[in-house]
């Protein structure tokens, strides 16, 4: 009798531990909250590499004026 309630509570053991889980309107709800998520983080990324850009473009266009100002000066105080 022990023997029969041991394999009947591992058998409803095994069942409930199987039945665990998220449905499949949970499943769709984890998988929908992941994409905005993994969207969100993109478009912040995006963002970030488009502000980075314009900065570097910024930057290498006052450095090119600078090294422009700078090696005309030379050549105007050569001139006089």
């Amino acid at each position: 009798m022990t023997k029969l309630f041991s394999i009947i509570a591992v058998a409803i053991i095994a069942t409930t531990v199987v039945s665990c889980g998220p449905s499949a309107e949970e499943k769709a709800k984890i998988e929908e909250q992941a994409k905005r998520t993994a969207d969100s983080i993109q478009a912040e990324l995006t963002k970030s590499l488009e502000g980075i850009s314009t900065e570097a473009t910024t930057d290498s266009t006052a450095a090119a004026a600078t090294t422009e100002t700078a090696a005309a000066a030379p050549a105007a105080e050569a001139k006089h």
